[in-house]
């Protein structure tokens, strides 16, 4: 669910502003919505998931989910200055996750302390312990989601073709620049997928850093700890 709803508004969000600015494709395609089947990538959205939960399952390990959305079509012909109107698309995506993420934080940091003076080593009838597991399980779906965001937001600020972050260099890289770029595009995402086996430590070891500093100690300790400190 949080994978969903942060990949789904990444999406929309670019969709959006380039409705905004005057191309209307992503809008007659149907996919200026919220609703998540017209999202759906066959690929990011279920077989990757899908996969990551069977390798888990067989394996062990950590159980790490990731995927994707379809891709909202965008045309810049529609844009009065179509590089400067693919900034301002490529931008959106990983600023909507930016500001989930900031969201979720901050309701976040207004549940915790509720629920560690109000819950935290307590037992009472049926209603206390419905309130309980419902601020629990608001606990854990906003840690994850904050997470999922930062990983979304940062992921799509790679700037290789076809990630958000290509659209937003393209715009300061010279016309020559603009031409490797395109040409790129075609093995974008092999040169993703090699930098990421290469990096991927350093780089999930940089999310984790992030998402600790957002969500702070005590938040911290009641995910790890199940909800016991």
């Amino acid at each position: 669910m949080a994978l969903f709803t942060a990949a789904i508004v990444h999406e929309y969000s670019h969709g959006y502003v380039a409705w905004k600015l005057g191309d209307p494709t992503a809008k007659k395609a149907g996919r200026l919505t919220l609703n998540p089947l017209p999202h759906v990538d066959p690929v990011g959205t279920v077989l990757v998931p899908l996969g990551l939960i069977l390798m888990y399952l067989i394996f062990g390990g950590g159980l790490f989910i990731f995927g994707w959305a379809k891709p909202v079509p965008i045309d810049p012909r529609y844009f009065k200055d179509s590089e400067r109107g693919m900034l301002q698309v490529g931008a959106a995506g990983p600023l909507s996750n930016i500001m989930m993420m900031s969201l979720a934080a901050a309701l976040g940091h207004l549940v915790v302390p509720l629920y560690i003076s109000s819950f935290l080593g307590r037992n009472g009838g049926f209603l206390f312990q419905f309130a309980k597991n419902g601020f629990w399980t608001l606990i854990y779906f906003l840690g994850v989601f904050v997470i999922i965001n930062i990983i979304l937001g940062l992921f799509n600020l790679i700037p290789m073709p076809p990630l958000d972050g290509s659209r937003i260099l393209s715009y300061f890289l010279s016309p020559r620049g603009k031409q490797i770029m395109a040409q790129m595009e075609q093995y974008g995402f092999l040169i993703i997928l090699a930098v990421l086996w290469l990096g991927g430590d350093a780089f999930f070891w940089f999310i984790q850093k992030i998402w600790t500093f957002v969500i702070g100690p005590n938040w911290l300790k009641l995910l790890a700890a199940g909800g016991v400190i």
